[in-house]
């Protein structure tokens, strides 16, 4: 099978190249294309790459019926409608680490160009003047450095402030106290005492609603007489109108932006006239390593997805700790085929509309219980949900949107590492499936309701109810024999002697319905549950 994959907005030959090699993939190359014809052609195509040019929006996505995964060659996904290829189910990848030094870099190259007024030395030396009386500049050591989002790049560009010899705080409230030790960097607990403090200000965060406007005039009031701010990060961060209005009240000294809420910036807008104001088309990440990495970067994720269906990349999937990917995909397979063994069971007894599904893992997989309950929504809605590409990204939204609860619930004491414990309720209903996963064995069930068992949910699994009596087992074997069915394996377990009992029965090939009807008809036997694993 080939995979089809559209590349767009000037992608470095290089991930063009590594997309080309491989034969599975038949890959085309264009320019950046207007909207329209973007969306008249995306529905041939298995994958999209492009950068920040290409509007993905939620018209093309929806028009995209064959599209696994979208990669940005690139940091920021704000050109990408997320919302909606999470409900599709289209993996979004993009390449947070290749353009890291080069913005690190631009930062303090625009910082230098305005304490030293390089622009215009340069300007004024080529129009033939001296004007060295007018060029007193100043210097980075000795000032203090504020750093909003002490990520990748915000790390990088702390690392490099400490070589100029500036003090640096920053102020993020989802990094950890080791890194701000690491790097010797002051803690900032909230905005305000950030902008206090700093002599420049650089922003380096996404573009959410949390962040979008963080900096209007408010903020740049609490900053000091003379400070400078710089973004470099998105457009929509800094309030422009603010800023400009405080460069020309002479309140900051300067201001660099890279980056603008309207993209290109408009010939005529006011920003184009702001005094002490460096401008920059957008280049933070315009370096020939950086397009080279990204690129590269980016495009080995979209071929692993496409050919291998990894989706650890994938920044639209449920957050994963702790576990690499690769050993994480066993109890992935678990959580889906417990949840579907427990859904069926539910059915069985007349309970379809499923209301409640909860995780318990083991230590093993503690770091993963949101990615395994994504895997236990699949599973609850296998065969339910319309369309085709139901997977871990879009499950938990497709359950929500059907009033299906999902939660994660701690495990009880002594519960072995590499248990996974899948409860699913509905109607006055409730079961519990488990099992052990692994990346060095098969997955297998180990616990169907009340009862222990040991098989390996694969192919096609029977799960018996009965009456513990003489000969059940024996005549089960002879109804699937005679319909030329072959057992893989049958595991038998009982509560308690002539009471209860529950036979798992894993077979090769299809069980029709006339099958399932004849083991009912056999004496002793309650209910006969079929469920079939396609993924």
């Amino acid at each position: 099978m080939k995979f089809k994959v559209l590349l767009t907005d000037g992608i470095d030959p290089e991930g063009v190249a590594l997309l080309a090699a491989d034969p599975q993939l038949e890959v085309d190359e264009v320019p950046t294309l207007p909207a329209g014809e973007l969306i008249e052609r995306i529905g041939e195509y298995d994958a999209l790459v492009g950068r920040s040019a290409t509007r993905v929006t939620p018209e093309l996505l929806r028009a995209a019926k064959r599209i696994r995964v979208i990669g940005r060659a690139g940091v920021g996904v704000d050109n990408i409608a997320m919302d909606t290829a999470t409900e599709l189910g289209i993996a979004i990848i993009n390449a947070p680490a290749g353009n890291t030094v080069a913005v690190a870099e631009l930062v303090f190259g625009s910082l230098l160009s305005l304490l030293r007024a390089l622009p215009m030395a340069d300007r004024t030396m080529h129009e033939g003047e001296w004007r060295r009386s007018e060029l007193l500049g100043g210097e980075l050591k000795g000032r203090t450095l504020g750093i909003i989002g002490l990520g990748r790049i915000g790390s990088e560009v702390a690392r490099r402030a400490a070589a100029f010899e500036m003090e640096v705080v920053a102020y993020d409230p989802y990094v950890p106290e080791t890194r701000f030790q690491g790097l010797r960097v002051g803690r900032a607990d909230s905005l305000g005492p950030l902008l206090a403090l700093s002599d420049v200000v650089t922003i380096h965060t996404p573009l959410t609603d949390e962040t979008r406007g963080m900096i209007g005039k408010r903020e740049l009031d609490k900053l000091k007489a003379g400070a400078i701010v710089l973004n470099l990060a998105r457009g929509g961060i800094v309030e422009e109108d603010a800023l400009a209005a405080a460069l020309r009240s002479g309140r900051l000294a300067g201001a660099a932006l890279d980056v603008f809420s309207r993209e290109p910036l408009p010939a005529d807008d006011p920003l184009r006239s702001a005094p002490n104001l460096f401008l920059t088309p957008h280049i933070g990440a315009s370096t020939i390593e950086a397009q080279r990495n990204v690129a590269r970067d980016v495009c080995a994720a979209v071929r692993e997805t496409l050919l291998g269906g990894e989706l650890s990349r994938s920044i639209n999937i449920a957050a994963v700790e702790g576990v690499r990917w690769e050993e994480l995909k066993p109890a992935l397979r678990l959580s889906e085929r417990a949840a579907a063994v427990g859904r069926a069971i539910l059915a069985t007894q007349g309970n379809r509309a499923v209301q409640r599904v909860s995780v318990r893992a083991g230590a093993a997989h503690l770091g993963a219980s949101e990615a395994l309950l994504a895997a236990a929504a699949v599973g609850v809605l296998e065969g339910v949900v319309e369309g085709d590409r139901l997977n871990v990204i879009n499950a938990r939204t497709l359950a929500a949107q059907r009033g299906i609860e999902l939660s994660s619930l701690e495990s009880a004491p002594g519960t072995a590492d590499d248990v996974v414990e899948i409860r699913i309720s509905a109607g006055m209903q409730e079961i519990a499936v488990a099992g052990t996963a692994s990346p060095t064995a098969p997955v297998r069930l180990t616990r169907i309701g009340a009862f222990h068992v040991d098989v390996q949910p694969r192919g096609t699994l029977l799960i018996l109810t009965n009456e513990d009596v003489p000969g059940v087992i024996g005549r089960v074997g002879t109804v699937l024999g005679e319909a030329r069915i072959n057992i893989a394996e049958y595991h038998q377990a009982r509560l308690a002697e002539g009471g209860d009992a529950l036979a798992a029965v894993s077979v090769d090939g299809a069980v029709s319905d006339e099958v399932q009807a004849a083991l009912l008809q056999i004496p002793g036997v309650r209910t006969a549950t079929v469920v079939t694993f396609n993924r």
